[in-house]
């Protein structure tokens, strides 16, 4: 324990914690920095430890990055844009964020997307046209699809 009653790390110790931190699922280098400054770690000893990670391979921005882009799309049917925010927001490259997102098939994207404004138009149909397409427009923009794709959706709607 450290004299703020917190347990202190060897450099061994966090070295091994994060390589099973890393193991469980793939990180990107911001997650991984941040989970080393609440071990309580010096700067020089996360450079240490981080270098480590990514030549033993546990720590991939490119493998992190394909890896979150194919899971929020398959499994929480987001959309391009707020992939390609989530990922900026944890400092993945603009190049890495791009080839990311060219891993999303065309037609699997155009039929997720009509997929999930049909299964939401469903849940709405106690609201009038208009707030139908008001509240359709919001949910799609927030899971990230694109405005265009939803123009051209909401003037489906009869």
């Amino acid at each position: 324990m450290n004299r703020f009653g917190k347990k202190s790390y060897t450099l061994e110790e966090a070295t091994r914690r994060l390589e099973r931190y890393c193991a469980y699922q793939e990180r990107c280098h911001q997650e991984v920095v941040q989970k080393l400054k609440e071990l309580g770690m010096i700067p020089e000893a996360i450079d240490k430890i981080v270098v480590h990670l990514i030549g033993e391979g546990f720590l991939n921005e490119e493998r992190f990055a394909l890896a979150f882009a194919r899971g929020k799309f398959n499994q929480k049917y987001w959309g391009r844009e707020r992939i390609e925010r989530e990922l900026h927001q944890r400092g993945i490259s603009a190049y890495l964020i791009g080839k990311a997102l060219a891993e999303i098939p065309e037609d699997s994207y155009l039929q997720a997307f009509e997929e999930l404004a049909v299964k939401k138009l469903e849940s709405l149909k106690a609201f009038s046209r208009e707030e139908k397409k008001r509240k359709l427009f919001n949910y799609l923009l927030y899971r990230g699809w694109e405005k265009d794709l939803i123009y051209d959706r909401l003037r489906k709607i009869k």
